[in-house]
């Protein structure tokens, strides 16, 4: 079992930056996977990046690629989403994931991560 907290999340301007974090007390978390989504009210849950379990490989959505940059810190046990130049779209609420063996073909599926947090909301006004 793996709890993961995420932290960060509140009200900013258009333009404006926020740096989301994502933070387990368990080791195993140091060698997992682990992804960014975001839910808007009635829409589906949607895939942001991910980042492997050394940091070495990173994933994002096509969308978002140069605004929002994925980084971990694993003495820390803790996930960064650097969100950068946001913009109204981007009013969410922010879950990261951990998963030890999920492969990169698959982390743009909710349904394939096997631990999430309580997720934090993140909005944008015009």
């Amino acid at each position: 079992q793996v709890r993961l907290v995420e932290a960060g999340g509140g009200l900013v301007q258009a333009g404006g930056s926020l740096r989301l974090s994502c933070a387990a007390s368990e080791r195993t978390f140091s060698s997992s996977g682990v992804g960014w989504f975001r839910q808007a009210p009635g829409k589906e849950r949607e895939f942001v990046a991910a980042i492997d379990w050394n940091g070495q490989n990173t994933y994002y959505a096509d969308s978002l690629k140069g605004r929002f940059t994925i980084s971990r810190d694993n003495v820390k046990n803790t996930v960064y989403l650097q969100m950068n130049d946001l913009k109204p779209e981007d009013t969410a609420v922010y879950y990261c994931a951990a998963d030890a063996n999920i492969p990169p073909r698959l982390i743009t599926s909710a349904s394939k991560w096997d631990y999430w947090g309580q997720g934090t909301q993140v909005t944008v006004s015009s």
